[in-house]
């Protein structure tokens, strides 16, 4: 077939055929091109894909990344299942031992230990319009009054952070979370996802802004030899030992229960209200602990 006819049959872009081409030939396809009127692109006869190009590494990395519980959570805990089943059956023997090793010793759970399983019932239906490109009316809560709000979500991706699951809609794009949609009805509106959207660039960049909007405060802190805190930096040790180090916080309400969890491992030096607040709480356990004694 020449380049025209494929991107017809193909609908796509004859400069799309002219790529994917040099792709599949850099790949190792044999797939090869004859000019002059009566020329065009062939495949080898007789070719067919195979997975013994695999290499034991490749193998092990691609049952490796099966994660059947989320898979699950999207409905197709059935589909990936077989999906290894046949790519088990095609590998190579020792390939084969390689995966099932894998199998074995690796397993994938994302939740934190203390978290609760959030229940997010519409997830199916989030996906399936991630999918086909469909629009979805919610009723989703929200932390600002009023909670409750009626959205149209033009879904572009789902993420899923800490064993929970976010869905990346437009317009905007903006992050919603799925175990906040209350109500859901499916529609037969399409949407055109937007040329060049890359959905883990926009992650990368909507965690970084969360950070960055999320930790505005800044604390002074000394803490025991061996002792590490996340967000600390310009670190420093002194006389005693112990490091001194300037942290990002949240807020003084938040800081004030992070740091009383490391009990006499940490000091605040800075900010004033933290460390008097933390010195308030301190006094007010010792004098209740004191009429135990």
């Amino acid at each position: 077939m020449t380049a025209a006819q494929l991107a017809e049959e193909l609908e796509v872009s004859v400069r799309t055929v002219y790529r994917d081409v040099e792709a599949l030939s850099a790949a190792g396809i044999p797939l090869y091109g004859d000019a002059g009127h009566a020329g065009g692109y062939r495949l080898l006869d007789g070719y067919r894909t195979r997975l013994t190009g695999l290499t034991a590494d490749e193998a092990e990395a691609l049952f490796l990344a099966g994660a059947p519980g989320p898979a699950a959570e999207l409905g197709l805990g059935s589909v990936l299942a077989a999906a290894q089943l046949k790519v088990r059956a095609a590998l190579p023997p020792e390939l084969r031992a390689h995966a099932d090793r894998i199998s074995g010793r690796f397993h994938l759970d994302a939740p934190g230990w203390y978290a609760d399983a959030e229940e997010a019932p519409y997830l199916p239906a989030v996906a399936d319009a991630v999918w086909n490109s469909r629009v979805l009316n919610v009723l989703y809560r929200r932390w600002a009054e009023p909670t409750d709000v009626q959205r149209r979500l033009e879904p572009y991706g789902l993420v899923l952070k800490a064993g929970r699951w976010y869905v990346v809609a437009g317009p905007g794009p903006r992050t919603f979370r799925v175990d906040q949609i209350l109500q859901l009805t499916a529609s037969d509106d399409e949407f055109t996802r937007p040329d060049g959207f890359d959905l883990a660039a926009y992650w990368t960049a909507y965690q970084r802004d969360f950070h960055d909007r999320l930790y505005r405060g800044e604390a002074l802190v000394r803490l025991a030899p061996g002792m590490r805190l996340p967000r600390a930096v310009n670190c420093r040790t002194d006389e005693d030992g112990w490091a001194v180090a300037r942290v990002r916080i949240e807020s003084v309400e938040h800081a004030h229960g992070e740091f009383l969890r490391l009990g006499t491992d940490i000091e605040v030096l800075q900010p004033p209200e933290l460390r008097e607040c933390i010195a308030r709480t301190v006094a007010q356990l010792a004098r209740r602990y004191a009429k135990l004694a």
